[in-house]
């Protein structure tokens, strides 16, 4: 296989420095005469010379490239988040740098870091932090920033949002589960990240419960391992009286549960109800088809994509909210 052409290469053959080639890569011919520029130019050519995707994008008043930022790339929500803006910048002509920060604020502080240094055109961030001092240094460099799913404490008003009604469908859910019955809630949690889309659903249970009458109890598994969860849940439940449904605030979660359930012998409607958060098609399929509160991750990421891009392309600044509704589909688990 041949090597590949370098910029030093092309400096090498054409007699200048290497910062000379630069310039004329990226358009900057200014104290440069005629001659040089003809023979740089002569010699990219008969090298046939590719610049990388970097240098081509510093040839551009716009880079064209979008970084993107998400918590979990293993978790389906992160990876439909993902394809949901890609689909909508590529079509547009734009790239989309992708970091998957694993839920770690230290990761995410240096992935904002890098696309900075790459000189993107904006960024979209499912954050982990909660506090928006982890960003301002991308607002302070101009740079176009759109938070999506997750949502920022104190996020500033000039800043743009795409996120879903979670605290309002688990309120809707109260009403419902009253009216089939229920007397508790058992929520399992997993929250990895400091900023967390179950936040605001756990805001909503507990409104709900103290509303209409339910007692809500709690399981959060960070740190913990899935003995661990088999024997939390199995006694929290045995201690519940009257008809419980357990709820998996984040989708991963779920399986989990299923497998409690089946080496417990534990079946529901009959023993307990089961919801779970999430868009698993597959969930039909599982006894008689699990309840799910759905979010749309793709339009998520097409709302994100075409707010940012808005920002980008007619320079215009954020601060704008969008919250996406959250499907209730009713299914027969509970």
């Amino acid at each position: 296989m041949s090597q590949r052409v370098t910029i030093s290469d092309v400096a090498k053959a054409a007699g200048v420095s290497v910062t000379t080639v630069s310039r004329i890569i990226n358009g900057h011919y200014n104290k440069m005469s005629a001659a040089t520029r003809l023979r740089v130019e002569k010699v990219i050519k008969e090298l046939n010379f590719v610049p990388t995707a970097s240098a081509q994008r510093l040839r551009k008043a716009q880079g064209r490239a979008i970084g993107v930022l998400v918590g979990n790339i293993a978790n389906p929500f992160s990876t439909l988040l993902a394809k949901g803006i890609d689909d909508v910048l590529k079509n547009l002509g734009y790239d989309m740098l992708l970091i998957n920060t694993n839920d770690s604020v230290e990761t995410e502080k240096r992935a904002l870091h890098r696309l900075y240094q790459q000189r993107v055109d904006g960024i979209i961030a499912q954050p982990d932090s909660g506090h928006f001092a982890q960003f301002a240094n991308v607002v302070k460099a101009n740079i176009p920033l759109e938070i999506v799913d997750r949502e920022i404490w104190d996020l500033p008003t000039d800043v743009d949002m795409v996120t879903s009604a979670n605290k309002d469908a688990c309120y809707r859910l109260g009403k419902i589960l009253v009216d089939r019955g229920y007397n508790n809630i058992l929520a399992v949690s997993a929250q990895y990240a400091e900023a967390s889309g179950q936040i605001p659903r756990i805001a909503g249970l507990k409104a709900a419960a103290n509303d209409f009458g339910l007692s809500y109890h709690q399981i959060e598994i960070n740190g913990h391992d899935k003995d661990w969860l088999t024997n939390t849940f199995v006694h929290r439940l045995a201690q519940l009286q009257g008809r419980t449904v357990a709820i998996s605030l984040m989708g991963p979660v779920l399986f989990d549960l299923l497998s409690i359930l089946k080496d417990y012998h534990l079946v529901f409607p009959r023993d307990l109800g089961l919801i779970s958060f999430d868009d698993w098609e597959w969930s039909r399929y599982v006894g008689d088809g699990i309840f799910l509160l759905k979010q749309d991750m793709e339009l998520m990421g097409n709302y994100a994509a075409h707010r940012l891009l808005s920002q980008v392309e007619n320079k215009k600044v954020g601060g704008s909210i969008t919250t996406l509704p959250v499907s209730l589909i009713d299914r027969p688990s509970i």
